[in-house]
């Protein structure tokens, strides 16, 4: 019974795959696989030219720089705030310790989820390679290239994808792993949204508890996990019948191919995720790495507000954190800078949080959270580069491509 469990947990996509000569997700599964082997060969070419160009990464620091003024300096000088950034001094040095220990917190527990999901099978190569060093490194690289190349995290994506392929992982595999290990991920964020939306409004939480930052958001969050659950038990032959669509013209071709680049392996990743869960007792650091995430995160939030003598209600932190995070999906020049500030502090005002507080506090926050760690994820990339080579030293050189040649042969 512990072996096929086990197998359960390595093996979902081969269980679930349909044979490729009936064109169900298997293809689908392929398809969505070359979308991203295409992002991860555009990545190493972007992040080679990103640091040539000395132009360009002047542009970019200039960019982010006018944004944390505007955001910062200008927009409380506008609404007839005090000094923002001198404000700092202000904070209770041991609050901003307490901050930065639960920014490890949350670092760690990512590397976890890492290793949990994406480590691969006990016995196999890819494990081996990817121990809890080497997961730490691909979460710090993951997050400098989110922040460098474009929002809502899929630079990371694509450089985790990248570090996946050199250890040796199968481009359908390791498109599944990375789509089960997402799910994971924000199914946290998701739930916590619908959860905590409903418990704020009906007052079962202390706090302030405006429509547009309970309700409405459980509700989108809400939709968003009916649909990933309906598109689990996508069948076979809607699968089949979108591979069909492909062949009836150049425009449906299109349509289908949107399409099919994300049904089979999206399908297949959530019932990997599916087996996790299942399976608490051996998914347990699997499943704390991903809750451990989100708590470090607002750890580090809720430590910055105490850090100026404010104490959040739980629910309204929570909820004021999430509801703030949509914003990282709009255009930044980078990993969210301005966008998620301007979100963050939106999203407190509108819980009703003084303004004197909420503009230092998510200064503080940010400068913890996500400034403070860009050196060591430089760092880290760094150490990733000379163990890809390590790896790339170990067994015959080939390039992503010549490997998705040889697969498909």
């Amino acid at each position: 019974m512990a072996d096929d469990s086990r197998q359960e947990l390595a093996e979902p996509v081969e269980e679930l795959r349909p044979p490729r000569d009936e064109g169900g997700a298997a293809d689908l599964e392929e398809l969505a696989a070359e979308a991203l082997e295409h992002e991860a060969e555009d990545f190493e070419e972007r992040g080679a030219a990103l640091l040539r160009d000395r132009r360009r990464v002047a542009g970019l620091l200039a960019a982010v720089v006018l944004l944390v003024i505007a955001i910062y300096v200008i927009l409380p000088k506008i609404v007839g705030l005090n000094d923002v950034v001198g404000r700092l001094s202000d904070a209770h040095w041991y609050w901003v310790v307490i901050a930065v220990s639960f920014t490890l917190v949350s670092f760690g527990s990512y590397s976890l989820l890492f290793r949990g999901v994406l480590g691969g099978r006990e016995d196999d190569l890819v494990h081996r390679r990817l121990d809890l060093r080497t997961s730490f490194l691909v979460t710090m690289s993951g997050f400098v290239a989110a922040a460098l190349f474009s929002a809502g995290g899929a630079g990371g994506i694509a450089l985790t994808y990248w570090a996946l392929r050199k250890a040796g992982m199968s481009r359908r595999r390791a498109a599944c792993r990375m789509v089960a290990f997402l799910v994971l991920l924000y199914s946290v964020y998701l739930l916590a949204l619908v959860i905590l939306g409903v418990l704020l409004r009906t007052e079962v939480l202390n706090g302030n508890h405006p429509i547009g930052g309970t309700i409405v958001p459980a509700a989108i969050a809400g939709v968003v996990l009916m649909v990933l659950v309906a598109v689990s038990f996508t069948p076979g032959e809607v699968e089949r019948g979108i591979s069909r669509l492909r062949s009836r013209g150049t425009r449906a071709a299109r349509v289908a191919n949107t399409l099919a680049k994300g049904v089979g392996t999206l399908a297949s990743g959530i019932r990997t995720a599916a087996a996790h869960v299942r399976q608490p007792r051996r998914s347990a650091l699997t499943l704390l790495g991903a809750l451990g995430w989100w708590s470090g995160i607002i750890g580090v939030l809720w430590a910055s507000f105490h850090a100026f003598g404010v104490n959040v209600p739980f629910g309204e932190l929570v909820m004021g954190f999430f509801v703030g995070m949509v914003a990282n999906l709009a255009p930044s020049p980078a990993g969210g800078v301005g966008t998620v500030d301007a979100g963050l502090i939106g999203a407190f005002v509108l819980f009703g949080i003084d303004e004197n507080t909420v503009f230092p506090a998510i200064l503080m926050f940010r400068i913890i959270n996500f400034w403070l760690p860009i050196p060591v994820g430089i760092w880290a990339f760094l150490q990733l580069r000379t163990v890809v080579r390590r790896w790339e030293a170990e067994t015959p050189p080939a390039t992503i491509k010549s490997k998705v040649t040889a697969e498909a042969t």
